[in-house]
């Protein structure tokens, strides 16, 4: 984990590893968001529903569980 400082207009320098790593340059546009006291940084993704595929666990299976309650209702 790197530590930087704070410039006197708010701004930080992200270390240089890490924007290589995530092909950060000058005029990138990065999102931030705050949530429960962490600030995170949002690097920009070529194709954001490429990215977000497997992010949620295959199992338990939501659409399985609502088809078996729904089975049930209709009996």
């Amino acid at each position: 984990m790197a530590t930087v400082k704070t410039l006197s207009k708010g701004q930080i320098v992200i270390p240089a590893d890490i924007r290589k790593r995530h092909n950060i340059k000058p005029g990138t546009k990065i999102q931030i968001m705050e949530y429960g006291g962490i600030i995170y940084l949002i690097p920009p993704v070529e194709d954001p529903i490429k990215a977000s595929c497997g992010i949620l666990p295959s199992k338990p299976s939501l659409s399985e569980r609502l088809l078996k309650e729904r089975k049930v209702e209709f009996r």
